[in-house]
């Protein structure tokens, strides 16, 4: 049986896809109908539609607590990129690196010889000779350096 976790994920992502990429929802009408406190609402919201996994969440405060869930679209694989990109930030978890590139897989924007190639660039096999506390750092340059790479290769 799945988790209610799983199950209220599940259920989000076929709201979104319903409404061609963009929900707005409230909290406590979510948490009612799957009898659980609003705390569980926010936390798989928070974990399971983030950045890293094309969505972008605005959540506004008092009535009940609404949330604005918007899938990043990606019709277009630069704007993608360069969303990815700008979100990124200066330093990156090979977790986190994964994920975003396990997304571009996903939503078809690389295939699975690029998806392979970036996953060894980021691996912490290969990072292993570099000081802990800057590998995060080395590994978002080289991520957004392949993904730059792309958009590039996406011209000729």
């Amino acid at each position: 049986m799945a988790k209610l976790c799983d199950v209220i994920e599940v259920f989000i992502k076929q709201l979104i896809q319903s409404a061609d990429g963009v929900i707005e929802i409230q909290r406590n009408d979510l948490a009612s109908k799957f009898h659980c406190v609003p705390s569980q609402i926010n936390y798989v919201i928070s974990t399971r539609f983030t950045h890293e996994r094309g969505y972008h969440v605005q959540s506004k405060r008092g009535g009940g607590g609404h949330i604005r869930i918007q899938q990043v679209d990606l019709s277009g694989d630069g704007n993608y990129f360069m969303h990815i990109i700008t979100s990124m930030g200066d330093s990156i978890s090979q977790q986190s690196a994964e994920i975003f590139v396990k997304n571009f897989l996903d939503y078809g924007v690389i295939d699975g010889r690029e998806a392979k190639l970036i996953f060894a660039a980021i691996s912490d096999r290969v990072l292993m000779t570099v000081e802990i506390s800057k590998r995060d750092i080395l590994r978002a340059n080289i991520l957004k350096n392949m993904i730059t790479s792309l958009l590039v290769l996406e011209k000729f």
